[in-house]
């Protein structure tokens, strides 16, 4: 079992700054891609920003320039870092990454339990 959790989101003022932090948990020998995504109501999910186990990144035009994100491989810990904060970025954050369970079977792609971001004055 592989277990996904969220920390950091809460509620900021416009131009602010968050950074949240998602820790993966379990049993697995190596974690691949690993991403954040987003869900304003009544919205699709979108990507955010995705970091490869070679960190190459990836952000969506929408955050470009103010998100970053990074991972400590040691900690298997993927943080996205949010400065400049838009009220359209109000949405449910959400983890992601794919790992193996043993070095022969297949890549296993899971999901955080979600961590709301609200940026309003």
């Amino acid at each position: 079992q592989v277990q996904l959790v969220e920390s950091g989101g809460g509620l900021v003022l416009p131009g602010g700054s968050l950074r949240l932090s998602c820790a993966v948990s379990g049993s697995f020998v190596s974690i691949n891609a690993m991403g954040w995504y987003r869900q304003a109501p009544g919205k699709q999910r979108e990507l955010v920003a995705s970091i490869t186990s070679d960190h190459r990144t990836d952000y969506a035009d929408s955050v470009k320039g103010r998100f970053s994100i990074s991972r400590d491989s040691a900690k298997n810990t993927v943080y996205l870092q949010m400065n400049s904060l838009k009220p359209e970025d109000t949405a449910v954050y959400y983890c992601n990454a794919s790992w193996k369970r043993t070095w022969y079977s297949s890549w296993l792609t899971g999901w955080g339990q979600g961590t709301q971001v609200t940026v309003s004055s």
